[in-house]
């Protein structure tokens, strides 16, 4: 079991959506990671929203003319999804076993996204595993794009997984480090408790 179902249960899809839906209503912006991806890739590009839940993200890319697939592991979660998108691609597997192929999607993704404490909130010891399952779905010259809490006040759980642990993980799977923001909105990481950071394979 992963930290994120621990922590909730598994049951938390109507919650999680609500919560974003008020903070859309109250005028909150809560499309900055489609945003930032939009700017990453070209138009047209195939993503992997690994980690989708309610497929906040990946709806929103999907409407700016993205190629879009989204995987989870929490069926709440996807149950939310699927609603709000009937039309789009979600898929329920454990990342840590993900494999394009077995569940009927061709890799070669040009972005792979991993947006809301994906990575701190995986079940211990499989960090390396899931990074490298995710680099193998990309292109050559893809990108990982991966924002997550670094200390108590950003994450819902006890932190995880530092930087640099996440920086060598991503080297052994192949990736080499592009740039790290310290919000969706690419301003710069000079420290801090939080940080999005992006990583390209090899070949390009």
């Amino acid at each position: 079991m992963n930290r994120w179902e621990e922590l909730t249960g598994g049951v938390s899809g109507e919650d999680y959506a609500a919560r974003f839906a008020a903070l859309a209503g109250s005028g909150r912006d809560v499309h900055g990671e489609a945003r930032l991806c939009a700017a990453l890739v070209p138009d047209g590009a195939r993503v992997l929203d690994a980690g989708c839940g309610t497929g906040r993200v990946m709806i929103r890319l999907a409407e700016l003319g993205y190629d879009c697939v989204g995987v989870d592991v929490d069926a709440s979660m996807l149950a939310v999804a699927r609603r709000q998108a009937p039309e789009l691609p979600w898929v329920q597997a454990d990342l840590a076993s993900f494999e394009p192929a077995v569940s009927g999607v061709a890799a070669g993704f040009d972005l792979v996204v991993a947006a809301g404490n994906i990575f701190p909130l995986l079940a211990a010891g499989t960090e390396a595993v899931v990074v490298g399952r995710l680099a193998a779905a990309l292109c050559p010259g893809g990108l990982m794009v991966a924002g997550f809490g670094l200390d108590e006040a950003h994450l819902p759980v006890p932190p995880g997984i530092s930087l640099a642990e996440y920086d060598a993980y991503c080297a052994g799977a192949g990736l080499v480090f592009v740039d790290r923001f310290s919000t969706w909105d690419a301003d710069p990481y000079e420290g801090g408790g939080y940080a999005v950071s992006v990583h390209r394979a090899g070949g390009s």
